[in-house]
Protein backbone atom coordinates (compact mmCIF):
# COMPACT_ATOMS: atom_id res chain seq x y z
CA UNK A 1 0.00 0.00 0.00
CA UNK A 2 1.16 3.61 -0.94
CA UNK A 3 -0.04 5.47 1.63
CA UNK A 4 -0.04 9.88 1.95
CA UNK A 5 -1.22 11.37 4.82
CA UNK A 6 -0.61 15.10 4.33
CA UNK A 7 -1.77 16.81 0.82
CA UNK A 8 -3.97 20.11 0.78
CA UNK A 9 -6.18 21.41 -1.82
CA UNK A 10 -8.21 24.84 -2.98
CA UNK A 11 -9.96 24.43 0.52
CA UNK A 12 -6.87 26.50 1.80
CA UNK A 13 -3.82 26.86 0.37
CA UNK A 14 -3.69 23.76 -2.74
CA UNK A 15 -3.67 24.16 -5.93
CA UNK A 16 -6.03 21.25 -6.73
CA UNK A 17 -9.45 21.24 -6.25
CA UNK A 18 -10.73 18.55 -3.81
CA UNK A 19 -11.96 16.27 -6.64
CA UNK A 20 -8.41 17.16 -8.59
CA UNK A 21 -6.35 15.74 -5.43
CA UNK A 22 -8.25 12.77 -5.12
CA UNK A 23 -8.12 11.72 -8.89
CA UNK A 24 -4.57 13.03 -9.05
CA UNK A 25 -3.64 10.66 -6.02
CA UNK A 26 -5.03 7.23 -8.08
CA UNK A 27 -3.13 8.75 -11.21
CA UNK A 28 0.21 8.74 -8.87
CA UNK A 29 -0.61 5.14 -7.74
CA UNK A 30 -1.23 6.05 -4.14
CA UNK A 31 -3.63 3.46 -2.37
CA UNK A 32 -4.66 6.58 0.64
CA UNK A 33 -4.38 10.12 0.39
CA UNK A 34 -5.55 12.49 3.37
CA UNK A 35 -7.34 15.54 2.74
CA UNK A 36 -5.42 17.69 5.74
CA UNK A 37 -6.86 21.70 4.43
CA UNK A 38 -5.87 24.46 7.09
CA UNK A 39 -7.70 24.55 9.63
CA UNK A 40 -10.85 24.11 7.35
CA UNK A 41 -13.26 20.47 6.54
CA UNK A 42 -14.35 22.51 3.95
CA UNK A 43 -13.35 20.52 1.00
CA UNK A 44 -14.25 16.97 2.37
CA UNK A 45 -17.97 16.79 0.14
CA UNK A 46 -16.15 17.30 -2.91
CA UNK A 47 -13.52 14.85 -2.45
CA UNK A 48 -15.86 12.12 -1.05
CA UNK A 49 -18.25 12.63 -4.36
CA UNK A 50 -15.48 12.42 -6.41
CA UNK A 51 -13.16 9.42 -4.58
CA UNK A 52 -12.04 7.20 -7.60
CA UNK A 53 -12.87 3.11 -7.16
CA UNK A 54 -9.39 2.07 -4.92
CA UNK A 55 -8.08 4.99 -3.36
CA UNK A 56 -9.29 5.24 0.12
CA UNK A 57 -9.93 9.07 1.62
CA UNK A 58 -8.50 9.69 5.36
CA UNK A 59 -10.58 13.37 6.68
CA UNK A 60 -8.30 15.41 8.14
CA UNK A 61 -6.94 18.67 8.98
CA UNK A 62 -3.83 20.64 9.29
CA UNK A 63 -4.52 22.74 13.02
CA UNK A 64 -2.44 25.98 13.52
CA UNK A 65 -1.28 25.73 17.02
CA UNK A 66 1.59 27.63 19.32
CA UNK A 67 3.64 27.06 22.34
CA UNK A 68 6.57 29.23 23.64
CA UNK A 69 6.19 31.57 20.94
CA UNK A 70 6.67 29.13 17.95
CA UNK A 71 4.62 28.22 15.72
CA UNK A 72 3.68 24.82 14.62
CA UNK A 73 1.38 22.32 12.85
CA UNK A 74 -0.87 19.48 14.26
CA UNK A 75 -2.03 17.45 12.03
CA UNK A 76 -6.04 15.73 13.03
CA UNK A 77 -6.75 12.73 11.77
CA UNK A 78 -10.57 10.81 11.63
CA UNK A 79 -12.58 13.25 14.08
CA UNK A 80 -15.91 14.56 14.44
CA UNK A 81 -16.25 17.44 12.12
CA UNK A 82 -18.99 18.89 13.59
CA UNK A 83 -17.92 18.23 17.36
CA UNK A 84 -18.56 21.74 18.55
CA UNK A 85 -15.42 22.18 20.58
CA UNK A 86 -13.13 21.29 17.98
CA UNK A 87 -14.97 23.44 15.30
CA UNK A 88 -15.61 26.24 17.64
CA UNK A 89 -11.67 26.82 17.49
CA UNK A 90 -11.05 25.73 14.19
CA UNK A 91 -13.34 28.71 13.34
CA UNK A 92 -11.70 30.88 15.80
CA UNK A 93 -8.42 30.06 13.89
CA UNK A 94 -9.65 30.57 9.99
CA UNK A 95 -11.65 34.10 10.76
CA UNK A 96 -8.39 35.37 11.71
CA UNK A 97 -6.41 34.31 8.87
CA UNK A 98 -8.42 37.73 6.63
CA UNK A 99 -7.07 40.61 8.99
CA UNK A 100 -3.40 38.80 9.32
CA UNK A 101 -3.23 38.42 5.88
CA UNK A 102 -4.35 41.61 4.98
CA UNK A 103 -1.63 43.32 7.57
CA UNK A 104 0.63 41.43 5.48
CA UNK A 105 0.21 43.15 2.71
CA UNK A 106 0.36 46.42 4.56
CA UNK A 107 3.54 45.72 5.69
CA UNK A 108 4.70 44.93 2.22
CA UNK A 109 3.51 47.97 0.71
CA UNK A 110 5.23 49.65 3.00
CA UNK A 111 8.14 47.86 2.43
CA UNK A 112 7.25 49.20 -1.45
CA UNK A 113 5.94 46.06 -2.60
CA UNK A 114 3.02 47.07 -4.71
CA UNK A 115 0.73 43.97 -3.62
CA UNK A 116 -2.69 44.28 -3.05
CA UNK A 117 -5.61 42.66 -1.09
CA UNK A 118 -7.60 42.00 -4.27
CA UNK A 119 -4.49 39.96 -5.62
CA UNK A 120 -4.07 37.75 -2.58
CA UNK A 121 -7.94 37.05 -2.70
CA UNK A 122 -7.93 36.30 -6.30
CA UNK A 123 -5.11 34.05 -5.69
CA UNK A 124 -6.79 32.11 -2.63
CA UNK A 125 -9.81 31.70 -4.86
CA UNK A 126 -12.10 30.97 -1.70
CA UNK A 127 -9.70 29.08 0.32
CA UNK A 128 -8.44 29.70 3.54
CA UNK A 129 -6.33 32.62 3.01
CA UNK A 130 -2.55 32.01 4.38
CA UNK A 131 0.83 33.05 3.86
CA UNK A 132 1.55 30.75 0.92
CA UNK A 133 -1.52 33.06 -1.26
CA UNK A 134 0.76 35.77 -0.46
CA UNK A 135 3.72 34.23 -1.30
CA UNK A 136 2.40 33.36 -4.22
CA UNK A 137 1.57 37.15 -5.04
CA UNK A 138 5.33 37.83 -4.33
CA UNK A 139 6.19 35.31 -6.89
CA UNK A 140 3.64 36.72 -9.73
CA UNK A 141 5.48 40.42 -8.53
CA UNK A 142 8.84 39.10 -9.37
CA UNK A 143 9.70 39.73 -5.40
CA UNK A 144 11.32 36.32 -5.34
CA UNK A 145 11.54 33.26 -7.59
CA UNK A 146 9.74 30.88 -5.77
CA UNK A 147 7.20 30.20 -3.00
CA UNK A 148 9.87 29.04 -0.92
CA UNK A 149 11.35 32.21 -1.19
CA UNK A 150 8.94 34.29 0.14
CA UNK A 151 9.55 32.07 3.67
CA UNK A 152 12.56 34.02 4.55
CA UNK A 153 12.88 36.79 7.68
CA UNK A 154 13.17 39.33 4.56
CA UNK A 155 9.24 38.11 4.10
CA UNK A 156 7.14 36.14 5.20
CA UNK A 157 9.27 33.72 7.74
CA UNK A 158 8.24 34.03 11.40
CA UNK A 159 9.70 36.95 12.17
CA UNK A 160 10.25 38.63 8.76
CA UNK A 161 9.66 41.93 8.34
CA UNK A 162 6.04 41.41 6.64
CA UNK A 163 4.83 38.70 9.42
CA UNK A 164 2.03 38.58 11.20
CA UNK A 165 0.94 37.00 14.06
CA UNK A 166 -2.42 35.39 14.03
CA UNK A 167 -4.55 33.40 17.17
CA UNK A 168 -3.05 29.72 17.31
CA UNK A 169 -4.28 27.04 19.30
CA UNK A 170 -2.37 25.72 22.71
CA UNK A 171 -1.04 22.30 20.97
CA UNK A 172 -2.04 21.12 24.72
CA UNK A 173 -5.63 21.93 23.96
CA UNK A 174 -5.49 20.88 20.36
CA UNK A 175 -4.39 17.70 21.19
CA UNK A 176 -7.54 17.22 23.88
CA UNK A 177 -9.95 18.83 21.16
CA UNK A 178 -9.00 16.36 18.97
CA UNK A 179 -9.00 13.71 21.12
CA UNK A 180 -12.66 14.75 22.15
CA UNK A 181 -13.62 14.24 18.69
CA UNK A 182 -12.61 11.21 18.17
CA UNK A 183 -9.29 11.91 16.38
CA UNK A 184 -5.96 11.10 15.91
CA UNK A 185 -3.03 13.74 16.29
CA UNK A 186 0.30 14.11 14.45
CA UNK A 187 2.98 16.83 14.93
CA UNK A 188 3.52 17.84 11.25
CA UNK A 189 7.01 18.65 9.90
CA UNK A 190 8.39 19.39 13.91
CA UNK A 191 12.36 20.01 12.36
CA UNK A 192 11.32 21.83 9.27
CA UNK A 193 13.90 24.80 10.92
CA UNK A 194 14.56 26.59 7.50
CA UNK A 195 10.52 27.91 8.07
CA UNK A 196 11.76 29.15 11.37
CA UNK A 197 12.33 28.38 15.25
CA UNK A 198 10.96 24.63 16.01
CA UNK A 199 9.94 23.64 18.87
CA UNK A 200 12.21 21.85 21.47
CA UNK A 201 12.25 17.61 22.11
CA UNK A 202 11.32 18.87 25.56
CA UNK A 203 8.06 19.95 24.35
CA UNK A 204 7.30 17.24 21.98
CA UNK A 205 8.09 15.05 25.00
CA UNK A 206 5.39 17.16 27.06
CA UNK A 207 2.68 16.43 24.05
CA UNK A 208 4.17 12.90 23.83
CA UNK A 209 2.45 12.65 27.96
CA UNK A 210 -0.67 14.59 27.04
CA UNK A 211 -1.51 12.21 24.21
CA UNK A 212 0.07 12.87 21.09
CA UNK A 213 -0.02 10.65 18.70
CA UNK A 214 2.92 10.48 16.42
CA UNK A 215 5.30 12.97 14.40
CA UNK A 216 5.19 13.17 10.91
CA UNK A 217 9.11 12.09 9.94
CA UNK A 218 9.51 11.57 6.49
CA UNK A 219 9.20 14.86 4.89
CA UNK A 220 10.74 17.02 1.81
CA UNK A 221 11.88 19.94 4.96
CA UNK A 222 13.64 16.93 6.85
CA UNK A 223 16.69 15.98 6.25
CA UNK A 224 18.89 12.67 6.74
CA UNK A 225 19.58 13.13 9.67
CA UNK A 226 16.39 14.97 11.29
CA UNK A 227 14.61 12.16 10.13
CA UNK A 228 16.66 9.79 12.24
CA UNK A 229 16.95 11.94 15.36
CA UNK A 230 13.17 11.99 15.16
CA UNK A 231 12.81 8.58 14.38
CA UNK A 232 14.75 8.07 17.73
CA UNK A 233 12.69 10.07 19.70
CA UNK A 234 9.37 8.84 18.73
CA UNK A 235 10.87 5.46 19.17
CA UNK A 236 11.81 6.71 23.07
CA UNK A 237 8.18 8.77 23.60
CA UNK A 238 6.14 5.39 22.20
CA UNK A 239 5.33 7.91 19.32
CA UNK A 240 3.92 6.68 15.48
CA UNK A 241 6.05 7.93 12.38
CA UNK A 242 4.61 9.40 9.68
CA UNK A 243 5.85 9.81 6.27
CA UNK A 244 3.49 12.37 3.81
CA UNK A 245 4.26 14.80 0.91
CA UNK A 246 2.54 17.92 2.37
CA UNK A 247 1.56 17.65 -1.30
CA UNK A 248 0.14 21.48 -2.65
CA UNK A 249 -0.35 21.17 -6.06
CA UNK A 250 1.91 23.76 -8.27
CA UNK A 251 2.54 26.01 -5.21
CA UNK A 252 5.30 23.50 -4.18
CA UNK A 253 7.96 21.29 -5.99
CA UNK A 254 6.93 18.13 -4.08
CA UNK A 255 5.10 15.30 -5.76
CA UNK A 256 2.19 13.48 -4.35
CA UNK A 257 3.14 10.06 -2.57
CA UNK A 258 6.87 11.41 -2.66
CA UNK A 259 6.83 10.47 0.78
CA UNK A 260 4.43 8.26 2.24
CA UNK A 261 3.27 6.41 5.79
CA UNK A 262 4.17 2.65 6.72
CA UNK A 263 0.58 0.73 6.42
CA UNK A 264 0.96 -0.97 10.00
CA UNK A 265 1.16 2.37 11.89
CA UNK A 266 -1.75 3.60 8.90
CA UNK A 267 -3.51 0.83 10.77
CA UNK A 268 -2.93 1.90 14.05
CA UNK A 269 -4.21 5.26 13.10
CA UNK A 270 -7.56 3.95 11.97
CA UNK A 271 -7.91 1.65 14.93
CA UNK A 272 -7.20 5.05 17.50
CA UNK A 273 -9.75 6.71 15.49
CA UNK A 274 -13.23 6.54 16.57
CA UNK A 275 -15.00 10.19 15.56
CA UNK A 276 -15.03 9.22 11.52
CA UNK A 277 -13.85 5.93 9.35
CA UNK A 278 -11.63 6.20 6.35
CA UNK A 279 -14.07 6.83 3.04
CA UNK A 280 -13.23 4.02 0.30
CA UNK A 281 -13.94 5.16 -3.55
CA UNK A 282 -16.98 4.07 -5.16
CA UNK A 283 -15.75 5.41 -8.74
CA UNK A 284 -16.37 9.14 -8.00
CA UNK A 285 -18.48 11.18 -10.40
Amino acid sequence: MRIDLHCHSTASDGTDTPAELVRDAAAAGLDVVALTDHDTTRGYAEATAALPEGLTLVTGAELSCRIDGVSMHMLAYLFDPEEPALLAERELVRDDRVPRAQGMVAKLNALGVPVTWEQVERIAAGGSVGRPHVASALVELGVVPTVSDAFTEEWLADGGRAYVEKHESDPFEAIRLVKSAGGVTVFAHPAAAKRGRTVPESAIAEMAAAGLDGIEVDHMDHDTDSRERLRGLAKELGLLVTGSSDYHGSRKSVALGEYTTDPEVYGEIIRRATGAFPVPGAGGV
